[in-house]
C-alpha cells in the first residue's frame, strides 16, 4: 500500500515548485489539485490530500476506469497563489479539471479562473454559500461536492430550539465563513422563537480570547462558537477555565475530528453540527475509518472524507460517461444526475449543484469506538437530519431571494 501511494506521488509530481509539462497521453484523467500543504493551514490540505490519494489507491490510480495523473500543488491557504497554481495546471499541464482550496475567499478566486479558461472546478472543501447560490449563473464549469457554510446550521439551530434555548449568544471568527454559519443558524433559531441577544467577532487566528469571554451576557441560555485552524481548541480551553458551565454549540468546524485530538475532558457534552462525524456508526465508515487511521496514523477529519468521497463521485460519473471525460458541461450533467451512498450517508445534488445529504448533530463523548482499546473523544451522532438541502425547509426561490448571510444579516434585533 505505502508503496503504491509512493508510485501515485512520485507520478503526480508533488514537489511545490515542480514544473513537469504535461504529455497527454490516451485514457489518461489529468487532475490538478490545490491544497495549502504549507503555513497555518497546512494540515488541512495534507488530510484533503490523503483523503483523496487513499481513495485512489484502493481503486488501482484509475477513476472511470482512466489512468489518473493527480498534480498537486500548493496553496498556501491564499487566493492569489491559487488562482496562479490553478492557471499553471490548466495552461501548461492541460488538467480536466481544478479540485480542492479550503477557505471560501479561495473557492471564489478559483471559480471565476474555471469560468475564464472553461475548466472544470471542484470545490471539495470551499463553503462559501453563494459559489452555489445568487453567484452559479456566473460559474457554469462548477460543481460542489462537500457542502455550503449554512446548510448543517440550519438544522443546528432547530435543534436549539428544540432543546427549550431561549436566548443564546454568538462567538465567531470574524470572516465570510463565520458570517455565513452565524446566518444560518440565526435564521432558523429565531424562527422558532429565539433570540440571538448578542455577537461576538474576534478576528481570524485569535489565541487569545480574554477579552471577549468577560463581555458573554450571562442570562443566555448557552454558546454557539464558530471557530478555524487553531482557534478551536485554545477557544474552549480558556472559556471553561474562566469558569463557564453553561452549553456550547459549535459551528461544524469548532469540534471536527481534525481538531478534536487536540482537546481535552472540557469538550465533553459540546454539541456541533455537520455533514460528516468520524463516529458514524455505520460499516462504510467504520471500513473508512480504520483504512485511513492505518494508513495515516489518526482519524479522519471531514477535510479527509470529503475528498475521498469527491474522488469516489468522479470515479462514478467517468464511468457513467463510458470510461472518458469529454466536456467539462457533459461531466457536470452527468455527476449532478448521481446519487450515492457514500461514507457520510447518501449524496444527490440540488438545481444548483450542491449536495443534498444528511446533516448530523453530534456530542463530543469519550469512549471506545470500531474496536479501538482506547478511550478517545468522538463525535457521538445523536440526531440525524436526512436529506437536507443548502434551502433548508425555505425552498429555493425564497431563499434566493433574500441577501447572502453576512455580518449584519440577519441583523441582530434582540442585541442591546
Amino acid at each position: 500500500m505505502a508503496r503504491k501511494l509512493q508510485s501515485i506521488l512520485m507520478g503526480a509530481a508533488v514537489a511545490v515548485g515542480l514544473a513537469v509539462p504535461a504529455v497527454a497521453q490516451e485514457n489518461e484523467l489529468r487532475i490538478g489539485y490545490l491544497a495549502p500543504l504549507t503555513g497555518g493551514l497546512a494540515q488541512t490540505g495534507i488530510d484533503m490530500r490523503d483523503g483523496f490519494l487513499l481513495y485512489l489507491e484502493q481503486h488501482g490510480n484509475k477513476l472511470g476506469g482512466m489512468n489518473v495523473k493527480f498534480i498537486l500543488e500548493d496553496e498556501q491557504g491564499k487566493g492569489d497563489v491559487a488562482v496562479t497554481k490553478a492557471k499553471k495546471l490548466v495552461l501548461q499541464d492541460k488538467v480536466h479539471m481544478l479540485i480542492g482550496g479550503v477557505l471560501a475567499s479561495t473557492g471564489y478566486a478559483l471559480a471565476p479562473v474555471s469560468t475564464e479558461l472553461k475548466t472544470l472546478y471542484i470545490p471539495s472543501i470551499p463553503a462559501a454559500d453563494d459559489l452555489t447560490q445568487r453567484q452559479l449563473p456566473q460559474f457554469p464549469y462548477l460543481i460542489r461536492t462537500s457542502w455550503s457554510s449554512s446548510q448543517p446550521h440550519h438544522p443546528l439551530g432547530q435543534y436549539a430550539c428544540d432543546q427549550g434555548y431561549k436566548k443564546i449568544v454568538t462567538i465567531a471568527a470574524d470572516y465570510a465563513f463565520g458570517y455565513e454559519v452565524v446566518g444560518g443558524f440565526q435564521k432558523t433559531f429565531e424562527d422558532c422563537g429565539g433570540k440571538i441577544v448578542q455577537k461576538i467577532w474576534p478576528p481570524l487566528g485569535t489565541k487569545d480570547f480574554g477579552p471577549y469571554i468577560p463581555t458573554i451576557k450571562a442570562d443566555a441560555d448557552a454558546v454557539l462558537s464558530l471557530m478555524v485552524a487553531a482557534m478551536p481548541a485554545q477557544f474552549i480551553k480558556q472559556l471553561r477555565s474562566a469558569g463557564y458551565k453553561k452549553p456550547v454549540l459549535g459551528g461544524g468546524t469548532s469540534y471536527d475530528e481534525f481538531v478534536l485530538p487536540f482537546m481535552g475532558d472540557e469538550t465533553i457534552g459540546d454539541v456541533s453540527a455537520l455533514h460528516y462525524s468520524a463516529a458514524l456508526d455505520t460499516p462504510k465508515n467504520q471500513e473508512f475509518v480504520k483504512a485511513y487511521r492505518a494508513k495515516f496514523g489518526k482519524v479522519p477529519s471531514y477535510y479527509s472524507e470529503n475528498n475521498y468521497t469527491t474522488a469516489q463521485l468522479i470515479d462514478e460519473t467517468i464511468k457513467k460517461l463510458g470510461g472518458k471525460f469529454t466536456t467539462p458541461e457533459e461531466f457536470i450533467k452527468t455527476m449532478q444526475a448521481i446519487k450515492l451512498d457514500a461514507v457520510r450517508g447518501p449524496i444527490s445534488f440540488d438545481e444548483n449543484r450542491n449536495p443534498i445529504q444528511n446533516i448530523y448533530i453530534k456530542k463530543v463523548e469519550k469512549k471506545k469506538m470500531f474496536g479501538y482499546d482506547k478511550d478517545e473523544l468522538w463525535n457521538t451522532v445523536i440526531k440525524t437530519y436526512p436529506n437536507v438541502s443548502q434551502f433548508w425547509t425555505y425552498g429555493r426561490e425564497k431563499f434566493l431571494a433574500q441577501p447572502v448571510y453576512d455580518k449584519n444579516f440577519p441583523p441582530c434585533k434582540f442585541c442591546e
